[in-house]
């Protein structure tokens, strides 16, 4: 392992690039969320550090993990805030969120619709007027921008009447339980405005979005859902509205996927790999394992509407299913709850073997990422013991 992880010859470009490419393959004929976000692997006190910034591609209309479109990594000085000001686009930081939006329009090239998804350290002037052909994005508005026609983004939305309720189930999170509760919806199109700066003089004088404001009617006490939305997309109704709401809600997935390589699973901050080079090349590994693993908690229980299940070869390996067929019947027991439910060669019969090699019991609750990730890294021990075996039987 430490051979690998210090060889020059491996590059975390290079698997960055093996993982779209078998993404590729699974984006066929479907409207996929290219999702990303940033994430910091390593903060020394002072500032700067190492951050990471995946591209996730997630089905539209399942939710279910397609897998990794891009990732690169940042390693940040602390700066002065006036300097990076002054930069142009492409010098900045800021840059990856437009070659992130690159990347997933290459990656999933043979999808019918892709849409880029990301939070508000996307909201810039230059991704917008420069998004890439042929895709949409959907961006959680940070800046009170100026409109063409003079106006301010918040104000208008502000003076905007309701165009409909609804409810709302939110996810528990760090600092908050899970609750429900009732929000308003607005939209409209706007005509956003160049900034007035010398950066972006090139850029058209206006860019057309319509934004979703989307805001909690009596929330509790020091929270409130607050989200505006801008978005390529076409809204003309109530409908539409919430529809956009529900995928920058899909967004959810990557700081899933982010909570799995840290403390939740992997412990990336706990790596003591001190050279940034074979750190980068680890957390990369991390990453691709922590994608399957997600996977496996998507697939678990095995219902996607009228949708096919996913196949396991998303996760696993074709030459693995006889593995996990062997390791299903042995730990399969006599009553139904203890059978494996799901047809063989789904990732939801692949997910429900993992479960189960991690300690998951079939009757209480539902299996996590922690839970799918001993199982899945018992499977991976399992087959490396196979392999050698078959090694000394050819031998």
């Amino acid at each position: 392992m430490t051979r690998w992880l210090r060889n020059d010859a491996v590059t975390v470009e290079a698997m960055a690039a093996e993982a779209g490419r078998r993404t590729a393959e699974r984006c066929h004929g479907r409207h996929v969320l290219a999702i990303q976000d940033t994430t910091v692997v390593r903060s020394p006190k002072g500032g700067g550090g190492l951050y990471l910034h995946p591209v996730i591609v997630v089905d539209a209309d399942e939710g279910a993990l397609l897998g990794l479109a891009h990732a690169t990594f940042l390693s940040r000085d602390k700066g002065a805030k006036a300097e990076r000001r002054a930069k142009p686009v492409k010098d900045k930081e800021s840059r990856r969120w437009l070659d992130g939006a690159d990347k997933a329009a290459e990656v999933c090239a043979a999808a019918a619709r892709v849409t880029v998804i990301a939070d508000r350290e996307s909201d810039i002037y230059a991704a917008f007027a420069e998004r890439p052909a042929g895709t949409d994005l959907l961006i959680r508005a940070c800046q009170d921008r100026s409109l063409g026609d003079k106006g301010r983004l918040f104000g208008t939305l502000n003076a905007l009447p309701e165009a409909g309720r609804a409810g709302l189930d939110l996810p528990a999170k760090p600092g908050r339980k899970a609750r429900a509760t009732q929000v308003a919806v607005r939209f409209m199109t706007v005509d956003l405005a160049r900034p007035q700066n010398g950066i972006v003089a090139g850029l058209p004088k206006t860019v057309r979005m319509t934004v979703v404001d989307v805001r909690e009617i009596d929330p509790p006490p020091g929270e409130i859902v607050h989200w505006r939305l801008l978005t390529t997309h076409t809204v003309e109704d109530v409908a539409e509205a919430f529809a956009i709401v529900e995928l920058y809600r899909r967004r959810w997935v990557i700081e899933q996927l982010f909570r799995t390589m840290k403390t939740q699973g992997f412990d990336i901050e706990g790596l003591l790999v001190e050279a940034e080079a074979p750190l980068r090349r680890l957390v990369m590994a991390t990453l691709v394992a922590a994608i399957t693993v997600q996977q496996l908690v998507h697939a678990r229980d095995g219902t996607q509407g009228p949708q096919p299940l996913r196949p396991a070869t998303d996760a696993f390996d074709p030459e693995d299913a006889p593995l996990l067929e062997a390791f299903s019947a042995k730990l399969e027991g006599k009553t139904e709850r203890q059978k494996n439910p799901h047809p063989k060669g789904s990732l939801a019969y692949a997910a429900w073997v993992c479960a189960r090699l991690g300690g998951w019991t079939g009757y209480y609750g539902k299996p996590g990422p922690l839970v799918m990730l001993n199982g899945w890294l018992d499977f991976q021990a399992a087959k490396r013991g196979v392999a050698i075996l078959s090694d000394q039987s050819d031998v």
